[in-house]
């Protein structure tokens, strides 16, 4: 029997990090016992990776590229953790997918500029456009070349990360997805996330500074008339893969 996959959540909402969870169980075809679920905000226990098969960091309110002084005490206690661990990752080509924040820690890991400068992108979907690099990708094959994703994000990535190779960007954020070595990756976009997944973390985060909290309810229709459906096979493809025999 295939090694659980290890799910690092750092979203301190409740409501946002179980939806987050059951939508990746959904979108990988995943049962409860295949995932080992640890919430950030609440413990950072010491990991053996031998004990997992992968590992998925999903999103949050958290920012890497905040100054130490406006982080929220739970990022200051995980994060040491995190970033350690996907050194490790990375120097055992690792299987990894990292969204949002899980891209950020990443990036930062290997060296890159994460920043709020430039490349932030309010809540909704983004056409997602794959590099020629993307064609011969495992999780890629076969994807078409543009497709929506959902975003919402503060920072970005400035420049595609050392040692990385880029997959897929969009016109307001060019780096929306790398591999690092063959078994590492992460997206800017969600691949989780559907029409009423969005809904709810607008109105989870709707003072949390994404965008304008009037343009709520707008948003939240853009999403549902929205076809979402590449990324989730992303996902599967990446738990088919490495999180099972």
């Amino acid at each position: 029997m295939a090694k659980p996959c290890l799910l690092l959540q750092l979203r301190p909402e409740r409501a946002a990090a179980d939806d987050e969870y059951y939508a990746i169980l959904r979108a990988g075809e995943l049962e409860a016992r295949d995932v080992v679920r640890v919430q950030m905000d609440q413990r950072m226990p010491d990991i053996d990776l031998d004990d997992f098969s992968a590992v998925v960091v999903g999103g949050g309110p958290s920012n890497v590229s905040s100054p130490d002084g406006e982080k929220y005490d739970y990022q200051k206690r995980f994060e040491p953790g995190l970033k350690t661990l996907i050194t490790e990752i990375v120097d055992r080509d690792f299987p990894y997918l990292g969204a949002c924040y899980g891209l950020s820690i990443l990036a930062d890991v290997l060296g890159a500029k994460v920043t709020d400068e430039r490349y932030g992108e309010t809540a909704g979907a983004q056409t997602i456009e794959l590099t020629d690099e993307a064609r011969e990708d495992a999780l890629l094959r076969g994807i078409p070349q543009s497709f929506r994703a959902f975003v919402g994000h503060k920072e970005a990535c400035q420049d595609v990360p050392p040692g990385a190779v880029l997959l897929a960007g969009s016109a307001d954020c060019p780096v929306q997805m790398i591999r690092v070595g063959q078994r590492v990756y992460a997206t800017q976009f969600h691949p989780e996330l559907d029409g009423n997944g969005l809904a709810l973390r607008i109105e989870v985060y709707r003072h949390a500074g994404y965008f304008d909290p009037d343009e709520a309810d707008y948003l939240i229709a853009l999403g549902h008339r929205e076809a979402v459906t590449a990324p989730s096979r992303i996902l599967r493809r990446f738990v088919i893969r490495y999180c099972q025999d």
